[in-house]
């Protein structure tokens, strides 16, 4: 509600005047979208069109935005009911991110990946993930070096009841493997909404940091159906810990990604494959490219498919250096009635299954 500041008589442009005063002061979030509302119906949209022209050629620089012109894009972006929210387009920088929090809040999906973000934005995130009113579904945090504090603030949001969110991607965030151990703990006592789990590229996560992860994977709430683990330094020991979680809740997972982890080679997939011809096991996708497997492992492959054919649709061992002798078996599964095997991939080419009949 505006205040009256002069006579009656006050003419328009003297109150778009004092509106945009306002707009350079602080104001929460609702008064300004308020006052813009209010500059509508007074027929000026100066503000916003500006905003919104360089939005338009590219060159909007965050760096020189006065306070009411970043009052103008943030109601530009809720205005637009963006389901995706991704900084990097506006700016990386942690004075961006504040600034823009409440689109963050309205969006379901949130890219903030190569950002400069510390602590007190992953405040300001887990108070979003604790709210009762949060969107977010989507968060990708990928290529931010998470500090153990920051870790912690992320897990107290991942941990309340309030928390919705359905896909998390930490690629490359330097996790160590008390990384994962907070972060299993965290998602144990809040598993049911989580889908897809991406840890790829973190380096020194390693067996210890899988064994920590695998107690969330084994607790019966959890429903995760994506779960990468791309060029984590895991062994054949993490497969032998992945087996053993996911043979007591196998139902879930739908795609498995262990590619570029070379040291997990043949005992590996011998202990993955327990898991694999598990009855309740119904895995579509599984990748292990470059895992320095051999034909012992193809063999292993197929023994498992063969016992629990239905599910699986894509198998990708590029990059492991097999020949055609080697995946002869998982070729030959094509006899079986039961066989879904749709795409084939271990010379760099797919072979799909019409090119097999």
């Amino acid at each position: 509600m505006l205040t009256q500041t002069g006579s009656s008589s006050q003419t328009n442009e003297e109150t778009v005047q004092y509106i945009k005063k306002k707009l350079s002061g602080k104001l929460s979030a609702e008064k300004s979208i308020n006052l813009f509302h209010c500059l509508n119906e007074l027929d000026d949209r100066s503000l916003v069109e500006e905003i919104q022209q360089s939005l338009r050629s590219g060159w909007l620089s965050t760096d020189e935005l006065s306070p009411a012109q970043w009052s103008a894009l943030v109601f530009i972006l809720l205005s637009s009911d963006l389901d995706e929210f991704d900084l990097k387009k506006y700016s990386g920088s942690e004075k961006a991110f504040l600034k823009l929090l409440p689109v963050v809040k309205a969006s379901k999906k949130v890219l903030l990946r190569y950002c400069e973000l510390s602590k007190r934005s992953f405040e300001a995130l887990s108070e979003i993930l604790s709210s009762p009113s949060n969107h977010l579904r989507e968060l990708d945090l990928s290529t931010n070096e998470l500090q153990d504090s920051e870790l912690d603030l992320l897990c107290v949001g991942l941990k309340s009841p309030d928390c919705k969110l359905e896909t998390l991607r930490l690629m490359d965030c330097v996790l160590l493997k008390i990384s994962c151990y907070y972060l299993a703990a965290a998602l144990k006592s809040n598993p049911s909404h989580l889908r897809e789990l991406d840890l790829s590229y973190n380096y020194n996560l390693k067996d210890p940091g899988v064994k920590h992860l695998c107690g969330f994977l084994e607790s019966p709430g959890c429903k995760l159906e994506t779960l990468g683990l791309v060029s984590c330094g895991l062994s054949e020991i993490s497969c032998d810990y992945l087996a053993a979680a996911l043979k007591s809740n196998p139902s879930y997972l739908r795609e498995l990604d262990l590619s570029y982890n070379y040291k997990l080679q043949d005992p590996g997939v011998k202990h993955l494959c327990g898991f694999l011809e598990s009855p309740g096991c119904k895995l579509e996708t599984l990748r292990l490219e470059d895992c320095g497997l051999s034909k012992i492992s193809c063999d292993y492959l197929a023994a498992a498919l063969k016992s629990n054919p239905s599910h699986l649709r894509l198998l990708d061992l590029w990059g492991n250096n097999l020949k055609d002798p080697d995946v002869k078996q998982l070729s030959d599964l094509q006899q079986s009635p039961d066989y879904r095997l749709e795409t084939l991939r271990w010379s760099g080419l797919s072979v799909l299954q019409s090119e097999l009949l």
